[in-house]
């Protein structure tokens, strides 16, 4: 089917190649992905523009002698290609199947398992100096977007590396988005480098005059000093950031020009000291579609090639977010809103089109995006920082340290609590309820549906203290069960009155035990059903009622099994010394691969069904 592709199964089969077949063979990589990606979902406008990188460093490179190490991980779908998994492309972030980013386990050319932002330089740095203390051979590279580098881990490590100044190449490849478009001072500073391209050049000539030495060596250090000099008066200063700190700069270079990338990775590999080459791309390319709408094709389901991605009928939990949070600003001018990087993601993108004055993308900056959510806070406003639960946890220090030792007014909006699917590991937000359980002076609520959450939004309007509102990843949807009055603090609700058993949920598993308990009422089980919808405070009016009415109890929630709902469930048993049967169902204590979210919860035993039958054999 694919005449060049057929013949890649290896790095080596691409070093065989010469540059126009190689061109060939990147033609039928978008074929192939666009076609696989059609039938599976997954990341597609950002490996559509790094295909002739990726082959660049693989004819380059000697993979996985020389280490790649991949920023994030969703643009590696051509490194698996080429790596040998271009047939199990077919299971891609399917259960059991090929993970949408690099994985140790699947193959030894996927060097680190990466999944969140701003981590390769690091990664790479700490490779490189080990195998300098090893007194091993080899190129260490890390892949890095303009968007994850202006995250403050990344530039900490271009900092540290520019001081160790350790063998080593970054690649920063450029396309002016990360998933929407960038935004802040770095990205702006990239912008005036692509725009003053003379820079290289320049670069290049100024070198070719004073490289006269046998061995190409600058004749002394004199001439080294003429060199800086002559470069420092003809290259724009758009350049001088990265030489500054002590990384050479070389770009910006064609990110689709095949022969200019291996000259330029060639040149790179003999250099010593620290390489930063600025590779200019476009994201999608290849597709029209992805083209023309990069952000809409970074992560897709599955879609019809000819028409491409169509806009579902229903509305996601995100967009009700971004549209309860414009009607609150309306009634209330002290409503701001904080995204890092996910306008689109968490919903936000709503709010930025009716309150542009009030609203913020700080960048890939969860720390950031914390902390200065307390200082809005201090200054008397009611900041709604919206993010996903895996990345929050990178801002658990300020969480703790800006926003809860001096009860700062800031709601966090948690997106994708829970199992979120086929992104996995990396990306599930099973930890949330642990790690702000511990957290003195926070509030954290889950609602049962979507309309119970614009319910606790309101509430949180009226409260001076941090506010924490997890919700899972998905479609708006309503239970009718219950009711849908103003929710006090701490209160929690009796859905359906039963026997014996007490099911104690939170958040989406509500939805979960109110299924099982209508499979439980054939084998005449009749469990109550609460919707315990604050980790903390708990309802100690409901537990005692519940407590006295039930001897066996059950706790479910989509968290893992540790220093969560569960346990605080336990620490109230024990703390009044009540003597009850207790069995807590969660997340396991261990990570949860990818796959659909409906198979993982039945893997790990949450799905209705399981939680079913897991009562019926007690």
């Amino acid at each position: 089917m694919y005449k060049y592709l057929d013949k890649v199964n290896s790095p080596s089969d691409v070093k065989s190649m010469n540059t126009e077949e190689m061109d060939m063979l990147a033609k039928d990589i978008r074929k192939f992905l666009v076609r696989s990606v059609s039938q599976t979902g997954g990341h597609l406008a950002s490996n559509l523009g790094i295909v002739e990188l990726t082959l660049a460093l693989h004819k380059v490179f000697d993979s996985p002698r020389d280490k790649i190490v991949w920023d994030v991980g969703h643009q590696s779908y051509v490194h698996k290609i080429v790596t040998g998994r271009k047939d199990d492309f077919v299971s891609l972030r399917q259960f059991n199947g090929l993970s949408g980013f690099p994985k140790e386990n699947e193959s030894p050319h996927d060097i680190f398992d990466t999944g969140h932002s701003s981590t390769s330089i690091s990664v790479a740095q700490g490779i490189a100096c080990a195998r300098d203390i090893k007194n091993e051979d080899g190129s260490v590279i890390a892949v890095i977007g303009d968007g994850s580098i202006t995250g403050g881990m990344a530039l900490e490590a271009l900092n540290h590396l520019g001081y160790t100044n350790t063998d080593m190449i970054v690649i920063l490849n450029d396309n002016e988005m990360s998933i929407d478009k960038n935004v802040g001072g770095m990205s702006r500073h990239l912008s005036g480098i692509i725009r003053n391209s003379t820079a290289n050049k320049v670069k290049d000539e100024v070198e070719k005059i004073l490289n006269v030495a046998p061995g190409g060596k600058l004749i002394s250090k004199t001439a080294n000093k003429v060199k800086d000099s002559i470069i420092s008066k003809f290259v724009p200063q758009d350049c001088a950031f990265f030489d500054s700190i002590g990384i050479k700069y070389y770009g910006p270079i064609d990110g689709h020009n095949t022969k200019e990338l291996i000259d330029i990775l060639n040149k790179a590999k003999n250099k010593k000291g620290p390489i930063l080459l600025h590779v200019i791309t476009k994201k999608g390319k290849g597709y029209r579609y992805a083209e023309n709408e990069p952000h809409k094709y970074h992560g897709v389901s599955k879609f019809d090639i000819k028409e491409g991605v169509k806009s579902g009928s229903s509305k996601s939990i995100s967009a009700l977010v971004g549209e309860k949070l414009v009607s609150m600003a309306q009634e209330d001018n002290r409503v701001v809103a904080i995204t890092a990087a996910m306008p689109s993601g968490t919903g936000l993108n709503i709010f930025e089109n009716k309150y542009p004055n009030r609203y913020y993308d700080v960048g890939i900056a969860e720390q950031h995006a914390t902390t200065f959510s307390a200082g809005l806070a201090k200054s008397g406003l009611k900041p709604y920082f919206a993010v996903y639960s895996s990345f929050l946890q990178r801002g658990y220090d300020q969480i703790i340290h800006d926003v809860c030792i001096t009860k700062k007014p800031v709601t966090f909006l948690i997106d994708r609590a829970g199992i979120v699917g086929n992104d996995g590991e990396t990306h599930h937000g099973m930890f949330d309820l642990s790690y702000l359980n511990s957290i003195p002076n926070m509030t954290v609520m889950a609602p049962k549906d979507s309309k119970e959450l614009e319910l606790m939004m309101d509430l949180s309007l009226d409260m001076d203290t941090p506010v924490a509102i997890r919700y899972p990843r998905g479609n708006s949807y309503y239970l009718n069960i219950g009711e849908y009055t103003p929710i006090k603090i701490g209160s929690y609700e009796v859905l359906s009155q039963g026997k014996d058993i007490v099911i104690l949920a939170i958040g989406s598993m509500v939805n979960h035990a109110i299924k099982a308990k209508e499979m439980l009422l054939n084998d005449n089980i009749n469990p109550t059903i609460v919707n315990a919808r604050f980790l903390k405070p708990v309802d100690e009016n409901i537990l005692k009622e519940m407590f006295s009415k039930h001897k066996t109890v059950i706790t479910i929630e989509d968290n893992v099994i540790t220093g969560g709902f569960g346990s605080r469930i336990n620490k109230f048993i024990i703390d009044n010394k009540l003597n009850l049967n207790i069995v807590n169902m969660g997340l396991p204590e261990q990570y949860v691969p990818h796959g659909s979210a409906d198979e993982i919860y039945d893997s790990i035993g949450l799905s209705p069904i399981k939680i079913a039958q897991k009562i019926k054999n007690l």
